[in-house]
């Protein structure tokens, strides 16, 4: 077996080198990533693109908190992303040759294997196949059949399948889909670019099409009682993809797999609560929760600022155009941000979020970015609460807060700063003023909770 490649400047964790595995005739594109002290290997979804994975901030992190408790190996399959073209789509037989010439490749004589996805059946039948190789199983939004048939009722419906994948194929390089991948962000014009690109990169339409033509032939169902290595499986609870019932059928039918029910709608599992589902998978690999999830509980003020018909003036000026008119709203924002103390989270598309200490602060710095942004002939929306929030080693933030105070923002119409009623009552006495937006209900978040709009 090949000796372990000795650690290289280039494989830091923003710009990993690419090299290549030989199975056969073909080269399989693999990168790795960190230096922890036991393997993870990712057996990726239907598509993937190792070079431009590490173009969306989001993925990014997530594969940097991989990276930081493991030596993570990345690759892409055969006939998608760096790896050599084929004819059609490789058997799942040959998916596993793949993932084993790459762990040869990288000097990796046993590993734990995450399979996302479409990749989650490349791994089940690697761990069956090869236990002495295989130190563990994680499992997210996998499947070992996915149509629906009378023993198999958890299953799509395969017309509403096949519908579906055809659509997205016709238009493929588009973006489309995000939809159902990624429900949570189908909005964000910048995912729905990387995405897209991402479509283009990863396979040609037909290979992609060849590809799901073959969905509705896969069934692993006899493998699962053969898996004999210590597994975990995530599964979101609204997946629009794979439904969750899937998830709990692997979990019954993989002796001593354990199950975790995650929260939210996204099939792609680098969006959504993250920190749920890598909070797990390092407890699981390694047996200690990693501090960053655990983080510190502290009262802080969220604020959310979203450009208003985002969508609409990227369709209308190109995007070009809009890439300039986004990077000018950001650099306004961030000079705000800069002035009244925020820290920002995180950049979503055509959105901001940041952190306060106090909520007056954050108040007072949505209402410039608003007056900065009318400046330069743009509209935004804004909302504001305070609550407990988990903050991570990483800069990172969770909790109910952050999600109460991106709800209150979609309520807010074009040019409004919109407050909780928990702000209201924290900045008595500070001489802003406010008006009454009556009683909400928030989607996803329980109680009805009165929202006022900061007037002036």
């Amino acid at each position: 077996m090949a000796s372990r490649p000795a650690a290289r400047v280039q494989d830091s964790l923003m710009a990993p080198r690419t090299r290549y595995a030989r199975t056969g005739d073909l080269a399989i594109a693999y990168q790795v990533v960190g230096d922890g002290p036991d393997d993870l290997v990712i057996a990726p979804g239907f598509i993937s693109h190792l070079d431009w994975s590490w173009q969306e901030p989001s993925l990014r992190r997530f594969l940097e908190r991989l990276a930081g408790f493991s030596r993570l190996i990345l690759f892409d399959k055969r006939g998608t992303g760096l790896s050599d073209p084929v004819p059609g789509p490789a058997s799942l037989e040959e998916r596993v040759e793949d993932l084993a010439a790459v762990m040869d490749a990288a000097g990796s004589d046993r590993a734990a294997v995450f399979g996302v996805s479409e990749g989650g059946a490349m791994a089940m039948l690697f761990a069956a196949q090869h236990p002495e190789r295989t130190r563990a199983l994680v499992l997210y939004g996998a499947y070992p059949r996915v149509t629906r048939s009378a023993d198999f009722p958890c299953g799509v419906e395969e017309p509403v399948m096949t519908a579906m994948l055809s659509g997205l194929v016709d238009r493929w390089g588009e973006g489309a889909g995000l939809g159902a991948w990624g429900p949570t962000r189908r909005g964000d014009t910048a995912l729905r670019a990387w995405w897209g690109t991402l479509q283009r990169l990863g396979a040609s339409p037909g290979m992609a099409r060849r590809m799901f033509e073959l969905y509705p032939h896969i069934d692993l169902r006899d493998v699962l009682p053969a898996i004999r290595v210590p597994t975990l499986v995530m599964h979101r609870r609204g997946d629009r993809m794979i439904p969750f019932g899937i998830g709990q059928y692997l979990a019954e039918h993989i002796p001593g797999a354990r199950l975790v029910e995650l929260q939210g709608e996204d099939h792609l599992f680098f969006l959504g609560d993250t920190e749920t589902l890598l909070a797990e998978t390092e407890e699981f690999l390694t047996g200690a929760r990693p501090a960053t999830s655990l983080g510190t509980t502290v009262l802080a003020t969220v604020l959310f600022v979203d450009l208003v018909g985002s969508t609409e003036l990227a369709a209308r000026v190109g995007d070009a155009a809009w890439a300039s008119i986004r990077d000018q709203f950001l650099a306004l924002a961030r000079d705000e941000l800069a002035r009244y103390g925020g820290h920002e989270v995180d950049v979503a598309g055509d959105g901001l979020f940041a952190t306060f200490e106090g909520p007056a602060r954050a108040i007072r710095c949505a209402v410039a970015v608003r007056g900065a942004a009318a400046t330069a002939g743009l509209a935004i929306r804004a909302g504001v609460h305070a609550g407990e929030v988990e903050r991570a080693d990483g800069g990172g933030v969770s909790g109910l807060a952050v999600h109460i105070g991106a709800r209150v923002m979609a309520e807010a119409v074009p040019g409004e700063v919109l407050v909780s009623g928990t702000v209201k009552d924290l900045v008595v006495g500070s001489g802003l003023g406010f008006r009454d937006r009556g009683v909400r209900s928030l989607r996803g978040v329980p109680g009805s909770w009165p929202l006022f709009a900061v007037a002036g």
